[in-house]
């Protein structure tokens, strides 16, 4: 295995551009129209919505024991059709079972207009877990009479080992199906490749051993190109601190399997001076490597600015290499005026440790432009754990008596999605423009299931979907951001444009609609349809917003 060095040399150019955020009054144009309220299976939830066509779209819907925080895995499985006016048309449960043995639901792919449902099971006594494959009639939405099995994978404990994971080039040619091979002890890294064309055919297969001890190094990515090539990110840690980021502790390398795996190559990504705090990639035109992220002078937890590079697998040549610090007004836009002046003068007398910086920003997407350039896309994410300890007596604080008092630990987590960043970057690698979407939004213990967003790109602008508090439209004080909470919950639509211009409306409120909205579910389904998709409690609703 080839290993090359990339030392990315760049220069600041532009300032980033501020972002301008419009009042919600500016004038929405587009049409949200909401469809037929319907009751869901006891403890079931819709995990995905799976695809669309000139009928409509379809879902894919879990049951699990216990509802979808107990984590465990569905015991049935449904795929839902709903037609342009939102309407529930057909709802399938798919059988899980093969000759009277429980199979493990994988996924569903939706492939050149036709699904496929994946399942695996767990032979103990090979000690081996089986993938299967089954197509599913797209019309009546039930299964195939042929099943194949097309991988396995060692798994010494079913509940550990022998997962897969998959996906799909861009152009629906290739499968990939990657897996976690059985950890050795005081062993290295080991994987599996697997690499099918779209009527899973195999293509190549290869197992992998990585020269780095699996307790070191962890795979973040993968993927397949459109003639077959896997690509993989991964991240080397300098310690056995169980993959916790401490500072600087660790440094993110590209592998490239190519030719059918037969050639392999490794890239060790540095940026000269700065240290790389989050990275991801596409596979480009003409089969480069399009890498961006964000780097820090701090810490692993704070970013200063963002870069951008290529990639050519073939020569090893890195090329539109560029990097740019965020303008200082950009990062405290926020700020109270006291930390703000704090900030400026550790600026000013170039104190790093107290400089200001971004924090706790999740690299969520990186989208290719056609002209060869390219857009970033992070969102603020942090979990909280707050603890409450406390003297109870008979369920009631008794500060006075310790009398048949019990000692209570109550621990709750609190989920933080906020700021959106949207970076534009040109085709040379110069970082065009930088904007700021404001979004605040905290929930208790529930994994931030009504929060974050949902993107849908409409001809020149990036639009946002998300939840937000009806107090930051109209008047307010002092500039203040309200929180969403759950609570006096809208639908939010932010259109970033061309120049990075931001504009906020206000599309819908959750309380007249009687359901809370979940963007994560939500999808684009057309070139100007967005499926909004809300429930509370076993009730749920789809609605149509038309850009």
């Amino acid at each position: 295995m080839k290993k090359y060095n990339l030392i990315l040399l760049a220069f600041v150019n532009l300032i980033f551009a501020n972002a301008i955020f419009a009042q919600p009054d500016a004038g929405f144009s587009g049409e949200m129209n909401w469809g037929e309220e319907y009751k869901e299976p006891s403890n079931s939830y819709l995990s995905e919505i799976l695809g669309n066509d000139k009928a409509g779209f379809y879902a894919l819907r879990q049951q699990i024991k216990g509802g979808m925080m107990t984590g465990g895995s569905p015991q049935k499985i449904y795929i839902e059709k709903y037609n342009q006016d939102m309407k529930l048309k057909k709802s399938k449960q798919i059988d899980l079972r093969y000759k009277k043995k429980n199979r493990d639901f994988e996924k569903v792919l939706y492939l050149n207009n036709q699904f496929y449902l994946f399942t695996s099971f767990n032979n103990k006594a090979h000690k081996a877990n089986y993938l299967f494959v089954q197509s599913i009639k797209k019309k009546s939405l039930t299964l195939s009479n042929k099943m194949k099995k097309i991988a396995e994978s060692p798994a010494r404990d079913e509940y550990r080992e022998g997962k897969f994971n998959f996906h799909v080039s861009k152009d629906s040619s290739h499968v990939l199906i990657y897996s976690q091979l059985p950890n050795q002890k005081k062993g290295s890294e080991r994987f599996s490749l697997q690499v099918f064309d779209n009527n899973f055919e195999k293509k190549w297969e290869k197992d992998i051993q990585l020269p780095y001890p699996d307790n070191r190094f962890s795979i973040t990515d993968y993927r397949v190109d459109n003639n077959g090539n896997v690509y993989l990110l991964g991240t080397l840690y300098e310690n056995t601190s169980g993959f916790l980021r401490r500072n600087t502790n660790y440094q993110y390398i590209i592998l490239a399997y190519t030719e059918n795996g037969e050639e392999s190559q490794e890239y060790d990504v540095n940026l000269e001076g700065k240290f790389i705090t989050d990275l991801t990639f596409r596979v480009g035109k003409k089969g480069k490597l399009v890498c961006s992220g964000f780097y820090s002078e701090k810490n692993s937890f704070s970013i200063k600015g963002t870069y951008y590079f290529q990639i050519d697998p073939q020569t090893s040549e890195v090329s539109n290499a560029n990097y740019k610090e965020f303008e200082f007004d950009f990062v405290t836009e926020y700020y109270s005026n006291r930390r703000k002046r704090k900030a400026k003068k550790a600026e000013e007398e170039g104190d790093t440790r107290r400089s200001a910086e971004l924090y706790q920003y999740s690299l969520n997407d990186l989208i290719l432009r056609s002209d060869g350039g390219a857009v970033l896309v992070a969102e603020q994410y942090y979990v909280e754990r707050r603890e409450d300890n406390r003297f109870t007596n008979g369920g009631f604080n008794n500060p006075y008596s310790f009398r048949n008092n019990q000692y209570r630990e109550n621990t709750d987590y609190y989920y933080h999605y906020n700021d959106i960043i949207v970076v534009n970057i040109k085709p040379n690698g110069e970082i065009q423009w930088a904007s700021r979407i404001p979004k605040k939004q905290e929930t208790r213990n529930d994994r931030g299931y009504y929060s974050s967003y949902a993107m849908a790109i409409v001809r020149d602008k990036i639009c946002f979907v998300y939840n937000d508090n009806g107090k930051n439209f109209g008047a307010k004080k002092n500039n203040r951001r309200y929180g969403f909470n759950g609570s006096n919950s809208i639908l939010a639509l932010t259109e970033v444009g061309i120049d990075g211009s931001v504009n906020t409306f206000p599309i819908s409120s959750n309380r007249e609609q009687g359901i809370i909205t979940r963007p994560k579910i939500c999808k684009q389904i057309g070139k100007r349809k967005v499926a909004i998709f809300g429930e509370r409690g076993k009730r749920f609703k789809f609605g149509k917003l038309e850009l």
